[in-house]
């Protein structure tokens, strides 16, 4: 998700822990087939995958799952090809939602997402209905813990960098600094950050939103619900919502 720190804090405050260690899991086995998919199974030529198995192995990713995640994303198992999707449609109070889904077999994905809409009164859009909320940039993230935001905003506008966000990890919900540009300024910003020494914790392709819609009151509760259960499908990689609630009313909602 995008734009709003608060609800990932609260929602890792709430879940269960055997059930955030599995999804943590998920996401590292997805951002490797995806790194894999893009740049191929050679970690050494390929700088996201690197990053990737990193990041799998801080969690304790098991070694045969990480290894698999390699070869099946770089299509190197038999009838195990994956596809990347994204689904759009309107969440409660108007909020636009991208869901990005990494899938071996989309007639089993685009049910269950349209199930998690349907279910809750809200209906799956048509391919462009939200993308024009939103801009595709390119993102670098790291750690925000440690980290100088005026040396940072320096390094980055050097390399290409357009604007710094803070944000939260959805894996941990730890804080962290999100660094956005243009696309093809990608790889320069990254390279350029890690050489000027700063801990980058993972890159890529980034829905910005236009503008955050304010959100309250039963709104909130029902499309905070949504979103959870969008995140919460098996082939969900992010999701996506231009939204804002404040903190007084996320603290309300985390009671219920």
């Amino acid at each position: 998700m995008a734009g709003h720190s608060k609800w990932a804090n609260i929602k890792h405050r709430k879940g269960a822990q055997d059930k955030r260690r599995s999804k943590v899991f998920s996401k590292a086995v997805k951002d490797i087939m995806i790194a894999a998919k893009m740049g191929g199974a050679d970690v050494d030529a390929n700088p996201r995958l690197r990053l990737a198995i990193a990041k799998a192995k801080a969690v304790s990713l098991p070694k045969d799952n990480l290894q698999r995640a390699i070869l099946k994303g770089a299509g190197l198992l038999d009838g195990e090809g994956m596809e990347e999707i994204t689904y759009e449609g309107y969440g409660p109070g108007g909020v636009a939602l991208m869901i990005e889904c990494l899938t071996d077999n989309r007639n089993r994905t685009a049910p269950e997402v349209r199930h998690a809409f349907s279910k809750r009164g809200q209906t799956l859009g048509t391919s462009g209905s939200s993308a024009h909320s939103y801009h595709r940039v390119g993102s670098v993230l790291m750690p925000a813990e440690g980290v100088d935001e005026d040396e940072l905003m320096e390094a980055a506008m050097e390399h290409g960098g357009d604007d710094i966000l803070a944000d939260s990890d959805d894996a941990s919900g730890d804080d962290i600094l999100r660094v956005v540009c243009e696309i093809d300024a990608l790889e320069g910003l990254r390279e350029g950050l890690e050489a000027a020494g700063f801990p980058v914790s993972g890159y890529g392709l980034w829905w910005q939103p236009a503008a955050l819609i304010p959100v309250a009151g039963r709104d909130a509760e029902k499309l905070l619900d949504l979103i959870g259960a969008l995140e919460d499908l098996e082939d969900t990689q992010t999701v996506y919502a231009n939204f804002e609630i404040s903190d007084e009313e996320m603290e309300r909602i985390a009671s219920l």
